[in-house]
């Protein structure tokens, strides 16, 4: 018979943390057309380099332009159509669907829009630090002149 480990205790209530689906934790930064949910930080699990959670945006909604500084960030789509505009002028767009991954790289200029008129957008977004970074980019001269429905709030600004 082996003794038990001398960390046993610890690792008992801070090791391996599962947080249920039905558990998230609403109280984040939350703009008009977007709920967001914490799964992963530091205040509910002690995490020190990393944010998970889901997020939920309105059909036809979309951010204003931004960074997010040095923060890497990834978003898995769950259901729906996502789009993203990047770039110096937002010259670039891709889209996504259910089952593909975004990337984005530290302080790229970007747009998410919810391309779906009729569906909400559901997606889990993983960012490398606990930190909520946005960076507005308020003077920027897209190359296509943005639809009409924004997320507008003190972190996501109107752009015109």
């Amino acid at each position: 018979m082996t003794e038990p480990h001398p960390d046993e205790p610890r690792w008992k209530h801070d090791g391996v943390r599962v947080i249920k689906g039905d558990q998230l934790d609403p109280n984040t930064a939350q703009t008009p057309g977007m709920f967001r949910q914490a799964a992963i930080n530091h205040a509910r699990v002690g995490a020190q380099k990393i944010w998970a959670g889901t997020v939920t945006i309105e059909p036809d909604a979309k951010t204003g332009f931004h960074h997010h500084g040095a923060l890497e960030s990834v978003i898995f789509v769950v259901r729906g159509k996502a789009r993203m505009r990047w770039g110096e002028r937002l010259e670039f767009v891709a889209e996504a669907g259910p089952g593909d991954f975004i990337f984005v790289p530290p302080y790229v200029p970007h747009q998410e829009i919810n391309a779906d008129p009729g569906e909400p957008l559901e997606c889990v977004l993983v960012r490398s630090d606990n930190e909520a970074v946005v960076v507005n980019i308020p003077d920027i001269d897209p190359v296509e002149k943005p639809e009409a429905v924004y997320w507008v709030d003190p972190i996501h600004r109107h752009p015109g």
